[in-house]
């Protein structure tokens, strides 16, 4: 039971329809889910005006990803400020630390959450960022969670991330996963019919993963692990989805490894297309190495009926290990990867079922859930 409305003013990044990404996904789809619990949302994001125009006002995009960052700066605070000094706001949710500096001075003064989807700095440094880049975001990062009264993590990782990267109160933050919508990937395609309409054979094994290609995602072991693979299972099919700065460097390493006929890359795939893609696989693989709070990932397989398999990194374990310990990893490199998957695709390591991996999805993962979850620290933090 909550206190009345809860009048919010949610301060994202990009825009999920205008760009693909994890903190987009969550952040679509936790100002949808609010509403359910009583909290209304006026979010702020850049992108282009058709954000503005697709959402009926609720959603603003105060200025394009493109232009420059001090201009971006002065039209989220302006953005901010309208809602707060019209009194419209109760309480300030920031998701993206960058944005929600530009108010840093009306932080304390407006009860102030943070959802922390990760450290932006360390995330910057592990892709190659200059060491000065990734200091100036720690600094950014570090006045707006000086300032918050409750925060909100996915895992316990990312708790111990901020207690030891940013001095956080441990008292402070709340665990709280990401969700999954349940309906839209609970798709009635069989297996085959999912691979039919995805153009995708029928007759081989198929691997699938769709992360964007950064270096700290493991798409280099995922490779690797793949060419250990086909000696036992020469008609397997990984596909990788999604893109990035390091595709160019991934598609010359499966050249060089003679990959070609078992490594394919989709590009993006189509939001539409997501349920019927990993319905399609016989297994999705997460071979994270570094900083990965949750992985929406493991979620959107499960909730398609399809098994996941993850790397030990961050979140993905606290996933995966209660429902499915055999789909975790020893390790993160190449042979702990395809040690795994070998014996899953020889049928000598048990694989989750179908039903299974959605019953599971549904019961601990269902957007409403988290989203009830979500408004009680809100409360807390207006205590």
């Amino acid at each position: 039971m909550h206190n009345g409305t809860l009048r919010t003013l949610q301060i994202g990044d990009d825009w999920l329809e205008e760009r693909d990404g994890g903190l987009g996904r969550y952040y679509f789809e936790m100002l949808r889910h609010l509403a359910a619990t009583g909290t209304t949302t006026h979010g702020l994001v850049v992108g282009s005006p058709r954000v503005t125009a697709s959402t009926n006002g609720k959603v603003v995009a105060f200025a394009r990803s493109n232009d420059s960052m001090p201009k971006r700066l002065q039209a989220a605070r302006r953005a901010a400020l309208t809602q707060i000094d019209n009194g419209a706001i109760d309480l300030i949710a920031s998701h993206f630390a960058l944005y929600a500096v530009s108010i840093a001075n009306r932080l304390r003064s407006t009860p102030t959450v943070v959802h922390f989807h990760g450290p932006w700095s360390g995330e910057s440094g592990a892709e190659g960022a200059a060491s000065l880049n990734a200091r100036l975001k720690g600094a950014v990062e570090k006045i707006v969670y000086s300032r918050a009264k409750r925060f909100i993590v996915l895992s316990r990782s990312f708790q111990q991330e901020l207690v030891r990267r940013y001095g956080v109160a441990e008292e402070l933050i709340r665990i709280v996963p990401g969700g999954i919508d349940i309906e839209r990937f609970n798709t009635t395609l069989s297996r085959m019919e999912a691979r039919q309409r995805m153009g995708w054979p029928t007759d081989r094994p198929i691997l699938l993963t769709v992360r964007r290609h950064v270096r700290r995602m493991g798409f280099e072991d995922l490779i690797d692990a793949t060419r250990l693979l086909v000696q036992q299972q020469p008609d397997l099919l990984v596909l990788l989805g999604g893109s990035g700065p390091i595709s160019g460097e991934l598609k010359t390493r499966v050249a060089e490894r003679g990959l070609e006929d078992n490594i394919r890359f989709l590009g993006r795939i189509d939001d539409a297309d997501l349920p019927a893609a990993y319905r399609a696989a016989d297994m999705s693989v997460v071979p994270s190495q570094s900083l990965e709070g949750f992985g929406l990932i493991t979620l959107e397989s499960l909730a398609s009926g399809t098994p996941v398999y993850v790397t030990p990194v961050g979140g993905l374990p606290e996933i995966v290990q209660p429902f499915a310990p055999q789909c975790v990893f020893p390790g993160i490199t190449a042979a702990d990867i395809a040690a795994v998957l070998g014996e899953a695709l020889r049928g000598s390591r048990p694989v989750p079922t179908e039903d299974a991996c959605r019953a599971y999805a549904a019961d601990s993962f269902s957007w409403t859930r988290i989203a009830e979850r979500v408004r009680g620290v809100y409360d807390e933090a207006m205590l």
